[in-house]
């Protein structure tokens, strides 16, 4: 396989073909992140979106099997506590902004003349304001950096064959991602977002029929989004090796 720009169609045809290979297992997907209000359910879907990830990797062409519960739901942890930490800075920052936000109103009542009538809301609303829009600008644009490269260490995680400290080996990363190319990444990056998009605004349709729509959504088209970018993920981290290491 050559490098993802070049190979981008392929990515994609592939990645959205790759579900359909059993509807069934598309179906217990989507019922476990129906149920992942639960931890455990949770984790099991996190689990098996890993172990898509593993068994393409390892060049698996269909979804693999629901096995190994106890294995998927242990993976599932790692995968959660591997995007809590890569996003944990953006968190932060985001719960700040709010936190400012509620401040700055709960202040308006103490900022009064001698009237009773609040003084300068606007000001204090213009200083609040465009604190938060750098807060949110700053989260926003961390996003944009650090998803594609946790998406790298997340296929690493996985080649390591969940290997929790693959994950946050950055040297390793870095030098997978010099290997991918900075442009390709980018590349994937979009498009797989775009047609991830795509998708989601199919689906938010779809759910708008009563009954038949909400369940449509609920167990094909969500799981099948997760399963696209599990896959994408795959393709993205192979692009690393050799043309003949993925299918």
């Amino acid at each position: 396989m050559g490098g993802i720009f070049t190979d981008i169609g392929n990515v994609i045809s592939d990645s959205l073909k790759y579900p359909t290979s059993n509807w069934f297992r598309v179906v217990v997907l989507g019922a476990l992140f129906l149920f992942s209000i639960f931890i455990i359910p949770l984790f099991l879907a996190l689990g098996y979106l890993f172990r898509v990830i593993k068994s393409s990797l390892a060049g698996g062409e269909k979804l693999p099997n629901f096995e190994a519960w106890n294995e998927m739901m242990v993976d599932g942890f790692k995968l959660f506590l591997v995007f809590l930490i890569y996003t944990l800075p953006a968190l932060i920052i985001g719960i700040f902004s709010f936190i400012s936000l509620g401040s700055a109103i709960r202040s308006l009542s103490y900022i009064t003349n001698v009237n009773g009538t609040t003084l300068a809301p606007n000001m204090l609303f213009s200083v609040v304001g465009g604190t938060i829009l750098v807060g949110l600008i700053i989260v926003g644009l961390y996003i944009l950096v650090i998803y594609p490269i946790m998406a790298v260490a997340i296929g690493n995680m996985a080649y390591y064959n969940g290997e929790f400290q693959a994950a946050f080996r950055l040297d390793e990363i870095l030098s997978l991602i010099s290997q991918i190319g900075w442009v390709d990444l980018a590349v994937w990056y979009i498009v797989v977002s775009m047609v991830g998009i795509a998708i989601w605004f199919v689906g938010i349709i779809i759910a708008i029929i009563p009954i038949l729509g909400w369940m449509a959504f609920i167990f094909f088209v969500y799981p099948y989004i997760y399963l696209f970018y599990a896959r994408a993920i795959a393709w993205l981290y192979s692009s690393a090796f050799s043309e003949d290491y993925f299918p």
